[in-house]
Order: structure tokens, then C-alpha cells, then sequence
């Protein structure tokens, strides 16, 4: 309906799907269908007046049933019980209880099923393919307008979730406003119907971010201070937020990288009317950008942005993200690649009073900037200004700001920056 009636979709929230089945999903119709062509009582579809091919129906039912499974939730509903003994009976029947759970399955859908319909379903569903008619996935997707949010599950099997983030990464390159989720859960297919609380929400915060986007924005926006005002002490206050938002102008093409819960992205489409666009790892974080109504991507950074073109941004934000990836030259060239300017910010582990702990205490500093002991810390790189300045100057890169910063002040810090900056903010660019 997104493809085929553009003006007719406002939004599309597909959810464990897949732009053409693979062969694996193929194969298990297959089996299925031929499980009731070979029933005896199949007459060629011509059933109707007779007993059907029930017995062939059924076992289609529990081949795919299992697909929609996992191992880890059939092992933890079903084990290696027996039903209804306790012993091995050394006969062809029904004796574990994942035996007599799929009868049971096989038996219900019977009931309330046509075979013929079976057959016509699945081999439609192993017709469709998005690309046979196109070029690639994104030109199959070039004509919508609609808002997406793709969803998928990370123990699917039968769908698995790189089959969605293949249409995620094709709307994204084409520029469509696109969200994507990979929800956690053992449950595997079945997870759609298993995973009330946050599927449910997921989808009813989409749904209303599309109808009434400013308000979620702003009600967004609000819930994370008190009275709009002062800051809550569940939200750290970051005062890069506010110089970030300084640097960048009405109706820019904006990424953040590592965006978190979305709420610098949330400031700049509220007061810039940029054109957003957010990568998070975190699932919990992801929920809330989509809360927001912001276009946000699950994805691991490191993995780079194979699926964005060349300077398709104004700018690029890197917010308290780079000293906590395994390899930042490669991050920070994908994002040069991508963004006409990149913003990074990070905290400066040279400040005087990490200095002064690692000299008086001999161990890994603990700061109100720094807040983590050494095992549970997010960082893995421990970086200075200057190390960052050097950083640059190896890339090849053109520092075009370097804005030092007191923790809670705006003001930047214009003495002996690399000893008293707590953090710090650059504007970068790469010809």
C-alpha cells in the first residue's frame, strides 16, 4: 500500500516481515503445501463435499508452527517432558509434550482453516518480492511518502532481523523518514504476540508522534524537566546540548550518531525545524526517540553508514560517543564521509582533577564529569584536547572550532584549556 498508493499511507509499521521471502521460508511452504497435495483426500482441491484434507492441513500447520518458535522457548515450555507418562512407551505416538502441543496446533487450525486457501497464501507470499520489478530495494521504496517504523525480533528466525534492517537501510538511503527497532526477547516469531508492554508501546508512541508531532516533541521535551524549567535530578544536564544547538541552522540535514534519548535531536526539530535523523544501539533508548516522534535507526555505529551517501548532511554529531567506540578511526572517518562538518564532544580525562586523583591516589579518576569506576565505565578510549588535536592533524582532518567548556558553564575556557577543560567541543570537516 506504501508503494503501491503513496498518498494513501500516512505511516507503515511493519513488523517481523521481509521484503521477499529467503529460500529457507520458501522451503518450509514447500513442505507444508506438499503436505496436503499428498494428502489422499486432497481430490485436487475439489473437497467441498467430502471429507478435506485435514490430516495434510495439519501437518503444514505444525511445520510452520515451529517456525514461529525458538529453540530457547521451546526448550523452556516444553523441555524434554513426556505427557502422559513417565516412561518411554517405544511406539510411533505422541509422547513429548512438544509432540502433543503441535497436534493440539495442527488440530485447532483444521478447525477454522481452508486448505486450498493454505496453498493460494503461501504461494503468494513466496511470489512477492519488492525488487523484481525494480532495480534495488530503495528504488522500490522511491514513490513513498509515508513515515516507517520497522520492527523485528532478535531470536526470529523465520524473519530474521536482517531481513528488516535491509528495508531500514534501503529507506534511509533514499532519504525516507524511517524508524527502526530489533526488540530483545527470547520468543522468536511469536514475540509479536509475546511482547505486549514493548511492542505495545512502540507502536502506540509511533502512532501518536505521527498524528501530533510537535506535541510529542514538546511533551517529550518537558517530561524531562520539572515545569520545563529546572532540570530534574534524573536528567544530567548537558551543556554541550546548548552550544551544539548554537552551531547548527534552521532547516539543516542533522545526524546524530550515538543520540541517545533523542533530546538534542527533539531541541533542534522544535526551535530549527531541522531534518533529523538518529543512531542508537541501546533498545530502551530507541523507544524513547521513537516517543519523540524522531526518525531513529538501531544500529551499532561501528558497523559504518554503508547506506548514506557522501556529505548527505549538514551536520554530523558525535556527542560523548567517540571516546566509548572500539575503533574510532574508522567511526570518525565514516562520519567525515557522510557530514559536510562533524561535532564532537567528549569529556577531557587530562582535567586537573583527574590528574590529581591519579597522582595522589594511584588509581582511575572518579569525577562528577567522569562518573564511572574503571569496570563499568563506557569509555574505552581516555582522551585529552590534545590528544584529540593530534588525532586530527594524523586524519588529515580541519578543526574549524575547538570550543573548551567548564562542566555546567557555556563559557568557554580561554587558559591552560587541556588542565581546566572538563569537556570539550569541536567543529570538523574532511574535503
Amino acid at each position: 500500500w506504501a508503494i503501491g498508493d503513496p498518498d494513501f499511507v500516512k505511516s507503515a509499521i511493519v513488523i517481523a516481515s521481509s521484503p521477499r521471502l529467503s529460500a529457507q521460508s520458501i522451503a518450509f511452504d514447500a513442505v507444508g503445501r506438499n503436505a496436503i497435495l499428498a494428502d489422499p483426500h486432497c481430490a485436487g482441491g475439489q473437497y467441498h463435499d467430502q471429507t478435506g484434507p485435514d490430516r495434510g492441513l495439519a501437518i503444514a500447520r505444525m511445520i510452520g508452527h515451529i517456525t514461529y518458535l525458538s529453540e530457547h522457548s521451546m526448550h523452556k515450555k516444553f523441555g524434554r517432558n513426556l505427557r502422559k507418562s513417565e516412561n518411554y512407551k517405544y511406539d510411533f505416538n505422541s509422547e513429548f509434550a512438544v509432540e502433543t502441543y503441535l497436534d493440539y496446533q495442527g488440530q485447532q487450525f483444521v478447525e477454522r482453516f481452508d486448505a486450498n486457501s493454505y496453498l493460494y497464501i503461501t504461494k503468494a507470499m513466496d511470489y512477492f518480492d519488492l525488487k523484481k520489478d525494480n532495480s534495488s530495494l530503495r528504488q522500490a521504496f522511491e514513490q513513498t511518502r509515508s513515515r516507517f517504523l520497522i520492527v523485528s525480533f532478535t531470536s526470529d528466525w523465520l524473519f530474521p532481523p536482517a531481513q528488516s534492517k535491509e528495508m531500514a537501510d534501503a529507506l534511509l538511503a533514499g532519504g525516507k523518514d524511517v524508524s527502526y527497532c530489533n526488540i530483545e526477547t527470547p520468543y522468536g516469531h511469536d514475540a509479536f504476540l509475546l511482547e505486549p508492554d514493548t511492542l505495545g508501546s512502540l507502536l502506540s508512541d509511533f502512532i501518536h508522534a505521527t498524528r501530533h508531532p510537535d506535541e510529542a516533541l514538546a511533551a517529550q521535551i518537558c517530561s524531562a524537566e520539572d515545569n520545563c524549567g529546572k532540570v530534574t535530578s534524573l536528567v544530567r544536564a548537558r551543556v554541550d546540548y546548548a552550544l551544539i544547538e548554537s552551531l547548527i541552522q534552521p532547516g539543516n540535514a542533522v545526524l546524530d550518531t550515538g543520540c541517545g534519548n533523542g533530546e538534542l535531536l527533539a531541541r533542534l526539530m522544535l526551535d530549527k525545524n531541522i531534518k533529523a535523523k538518529g543512531i542508537e544501539l541501546d533498545e530502551k533508548l530507541v523507544l524513547a526517540c521513537v516517543r519523540r516522534g524522531i526518525p531513529i535507526i538501531q544500529h551499532d555505529i561501528e558497523q559504518g553508514l554503508a547506506n548514506c551517501a557522501d556529505k548527505s548532511f549538514d551536520y554530523v554529531i558525535l556527542s560523548q560517543t567517540v571516546q566509548t567506540v572500539r575503533d574510532p578511526e574508522k567511526v570518525f572517518s565514516e562520519v567525515l564521509r557522510v557530514g559536510k562538518k562533524v561535532i564532537v564532544s567528549f569529556p577531557n580525562f587530562a582535567h586537573w582533577k583527574a590528574r590529581l586523583q591519579l597522582l595522589t591516589r594511584g588509581k582511575a579518576p572518579v569525577t562528577e564529569e567522569l562518573p564511572f569506576n574503571w569496570y563499568d565505565s563506557p569509555n574505552t578510549h581516555f582522551l585529552s584536547l590534545r590528544d584529540f588535536d593530534n588525532f586530527c592533524r594524523k586524519m588529515g582532518v580541519t578543526i574549524e572550532k575547538r570550543i573548551p567548556l567548564h562542566k555546567n558553564r557555556l563559557s568557554p575556557v580561554n587558559f591552560a584549556a587541556n588542565l581546566f577543560a572538563e569537556q570539550a567541543i569541536y567543529v570538523t570537516s574532511r574535503a
